[in-house]
């Protein structure tokens, strides 16, 4: 089982990063993953933290689809892998409605489409084994519409990529979504992962390929109390099966649902999004965050640690910002 530490938005406040992710790589930990939403961007701190470590990898979990072309990312990829000397690892994902249209100001359209296009032109770009060119719906390279010059013509990326099979993960949480990251990614990120009910969520028949990355991130909070561990991950849940897109369209209420909380996560988002977010915190279920992250001292989480390593995992990247996680995890997975 590979180790991550997912540092989720740079900027919130945390000072301990850097020293963080050195520990991590101190202990063997695999990847140091950065995400990005509509604050930092998920490329500029892994930059940064390349430049001070030496072994651990650096991936974005994830760079959002609808805030640069993919020509664009396949630039980004294969710079940051030449300044990382090959330690890079490219995480997708499309977002929601509220950011790609809030946010960006484009449709959400269809995301399937829009993934496997961009996926394809990423891939493109970086073998350079022709002058880019794509036609699809969503992309139309070089561009053909009638308001355009004409003068487009198909180029090649001028950077040599250090891999052209440079990894590409994608975030997936419907279940076609997460078919088509099986299909086409390198790995998955899935997001609330139940190791004990991945049933709920994986495509029926799943058999991952040798070299598939089955990664979940998960909260990791250790301390004596196991309750008031659990209360550090319920804002985060709460935000999510609540407030994270709306009524009938939100994809982290729809996945608490399948793992049997329709109830519980009815009422979270009833109570969120009448602004009574503390009710909603106080109304996640104790048994839902026990099943998607690890609470409590370090003899508790090394028994309900069974349960993910017997999952079909694997990877896990962890949220935590507490070194002693950091420490027994890799103890505990040594």
């Amino acid at each position: 089982m590979k180790l991550g530490l997912n540092l989720g938005y740079w900027g919130s406040g945390q000072d301990d990063t850097l020293g963080l992710v050195q520990l991590a790589e101190d202990v063997g930990f695999d990847c140091v993953w950065s995400g990005e939403a509509y604050g930092s961007d998920g490329v500029t701190p892994l930059a940064w933290l390349a430049a001070r470590t030496s072994r651990i990898g650096l991936g974005t979990a994830v760079l959002g689809m609808a805030g640069r072309s993919p020509a664009l990312t396949a630039q980004t990829a294969a710079t940051m892998d030449h300044l990382s000397n090959g330690r890079f690892r490219l995480g997708l994902g499309m977002s929601g409605p509220q950011v790609v249209e809030g946010w960006h100001g484009i449709p959400y359209g269809k995301p399937l489409q829009r993934t496997r296009e961009y996926v394809d032109v990423v891939r493109q770009a970086l073998r350079r084994e022709a002058p880019l060119e794509h036609h699809g719906a969503y992309y139309d390279i070089p561009y053909t519409g009638d308001d355009g010059t004409g003068l487009g013509k198909p180029l090649k990326l001028i950077l040599h990529p250090r891999r052209a099979d440079l990894p590409i993960y994608l975030a997936a949480i419907g279940p076609r979504n997460i078919e088509l990251a099986c299909e086409i990614g390198d790995g998955w990120f899935p997001v609330f992962f139940s190791p004990r009910r991945y049933d709920a969520i994986l495509p029926a028949g799943f058999t991952p390929r040798p070299d598939f990355d089955l990664c979940p991130s998960l909260d990791v909070v250790v301390g004596d109390d196991a309750a008031a561990c659990r209360d550090q991950v319920k804002p985060s849940i709460a935000l999510y099966v609540g407030g994270m897109g709306a009524r009938g369209k939100n994809f982290y209420n729809d996945v608490a649902c399948r793992y049997g909380y329709a109830d519980a996560a009815e009422k979270i988002q009833d109570l969120y999004l009448a602004g009574r977010k503390e009710e909603a915190i106080a109304a996640v279920p104790d048994d839902l965050v026990d099943e998607v992250a690890l609470c409590g001292p370090p003899e508790r989480i090394k028994e309900l640690l069974d349960f993910w390593t017997s999952a079909p995992i694997t990877s896990m990247s962890l949220m935590t910002r507490q070194p002693e996680a950091v420490r027994l995890m890799a103890d505990l997975l040594s």
